[in-house]
């Protein structure tokens, strides 16, 4: 007689490898049943986008892969248009029902709407008397744990910075289905019948009704194998990362975003195997490098989880009053890559293609939208969270708040990045500029960044006719500046700015 399942539900942990859940379901033993549940509803305001859709859809089916391996079948369940207010619930109910399931693990997600599902979900079924445990599978440290001298979370990097690093990080933990160490002999769930409506990857339809993924396509391998490649990459890049990362035109940054948002990678596993070298330089290199990348995107969750409020409101509740000037046209261009700055257009092609755009133009890009063009930084986070492949709620949120002046050690927002400047630094070639804005690609290195300068005749050589094969720039970089200004005096003398 075969003995009542193992629920493991997968969300945004994809892997079997250093996989909490699927460690402790193991350990538990008995079948195991991995169930997704797809129900877009439960995301709350923030429901996953078209570049970030795609990602899952190939996730979803490398954990398949990964799964057939041990003989086990994912189980999906399509709840997407489900009327009942729980429908997560409701699924995993109907599955414990149909199996005799006992226990159910599952790693935790941090985003506000997801935590408070999750509370509502692990007291149902321990009222069930059924075993609901969850655990931290996508971040180092626990949220919930981390407090400052005071017993209040942080609010400013550098002390989060050096308080974590002080916490040792466990090694990676990998347990398989006939883990001889652990004496454990788990098996897969065999099911008599279909015990709930089931549904097959391609009926979610996560990937696009148009052809417009091509460049999503030329540009990853979303699958766990497709993580390991560049996590390997990312241990030889560490050393010199402090010295290429603000560079566009170079591979310098990890990448490794888009595998630890979808849980291919564990952030234990990128840990420990960019630290493992034995070569001390090299790991200090990479600890205060690379690694402190890793641990910004532990601050933005931890800021998150403790004020959820900041999702789509700003941090600092004073700047829900600044004066934003929002105009749909003014948004559309900047979104095009149609602003009329060189960098800024380059970075906005290169997320619409790749689904990713460097952290640098990010900032650049970031920056014009909210200070020269002085639209809401609402308005940016929801375009990347349509395009990133990476969109994450906590990074993508802090990300923009920091640029704004509204969240947590954010950049001061009379500090206002020159387009053209930031342009002529980091990407003095213009081979940036020249790859993402092709009818640029003639000109010379000092008018790539402001064509707009250009002699008629030097135009004419480079095959341009500025305002019509390339904008003007959407606003003059020291008119955009003073209106930024201005707009933050406003702001400041505003009597009803909360203080």
């Amino acid at each position: 007689m075969q003995l009542p399942p193992n629920i493991v539900w997968f969300r945004r942990d994809l892997r079997l490898q250093d996989n909490p859940a699927w460690n402790a379901a193991i350990l538990h033993g008995g079948p195991i049943l991995p169930v997704y549940i797809h129900c877009p509803e439960e995301e709350g305001s923030w429901r996953r986008g078209g570049a970030s859709s795609w990602w899952l859809h190939h996730a979803l089916a490398d954990l398949e892969a990964q799964l057939k391996e041990h003989n086990i079948e994912l189980t999906i369940i399509d709840r997407a248009k489900a009327s009942s207010p729980e429908p997560s619930l409701d699924a995993l109910h109907e599955l414990i029902t149909h199996t005799g399931a006992t226990a159910v693990f599952w790693n935790r997600c941090y985003d506000p709407a997801i935590t408070q599902r999750d509370t509502k979900i692990k007291r149902s079924l321990t009222e069930a008397s059924i075993q609901a445990e969850s655990f931290n599978g996508s971040l180092l440290l626990d949220p919930l744990t981390i407090k400052n001298q005071s017993n209040k979370p942080f609010q400013v990097f550098t002390p989060f910075w050096k308080h974590c690093r002080q916490i040792e990080v466990s090694p990676p933990q990998t347990l398989t289905i006939t883990d001889q160490e652990a004496f454990i002999i788990a098996e897969p769930y065999q099911p008599t019948s279909d015990p709930v409506s089931t549904a097959t990857l391609a009926e979610l339809e996560l990937l696009p009704t148009i052809p417009w993924d091509q460049g999503l396509q030329d540009s990853w391998n979303p699958t766990r194998m497709g993580g390991i490649e560049l996590l390997s990459q990312a241990e030889d890049k560490a050393p010199l990362y402090a010295s290429t990362r603000d560079l566009p035109a170079q591979d310098g940054t990890s990448r490794l975003a888009p595998y630890l948002h979808f849980g291919q990678i564990s952030p234990r596993e990128f840990s420990h195997h960019i630290r493992r070298t034995k070569d001390s330089t090299k790991v200090e290199k990479a600890d205060t490098g690379i690694l402190r990348q890793l641990y910004w995107r532990e601050f933005s969750a931890h800021l998150l989880y403790h004020f959820p409020h900041s999702q789509d409101r700003a941090l600092k509740p004073q700047y829900d009053s600044f004066p934003w000037d929002y105009d749909e046209d003014t948004l559309r261009k900047w979104q095009l890559g149609q602003t009329g700055f060189p960098i800024v257009d380059a970075g906005m092609r290169q997320l619409w293609h790749t689904g990713w755009m460097h952290n640098r133009t990010r900032m650049i890009a970031g920056s014009l939208l909210v200070k020269h063009l002085l639209q809401p930084w609402q308005e940016g986070a929801r375009w990347f969270w349509d395009t990133l492949c990476d969109a994450d709620l906590a990074n993508n949120s802090m990300g923009w708040q920091w640029l704004a002046g509204s969240g947590a050690d954010a950049s001061p927002y009379f500090r206002i990045f020159n387009p053209i400047i930031q342009g002529k630094k980091f990407d003095p070639t213009g081979d940036y500029v020249r790859k993402w804005c092709p009818e640029l690609a003639k000109l010379p290195d000092n008018l790539i960044h402001t064509p707009w300068e250009a002699t008629p005749i030097e135009l004419r050589l480079a095959s341009i006719d500025l305002g019509k094969d390339y904008p003007n720039p959407i606003i003059p970089h020291e008119l955009g500046r003073k209106k930024a200004l201005d707009a933050y005096e406003t702001y400041k003398n505003n009597p009803d700015k909360m203080e």
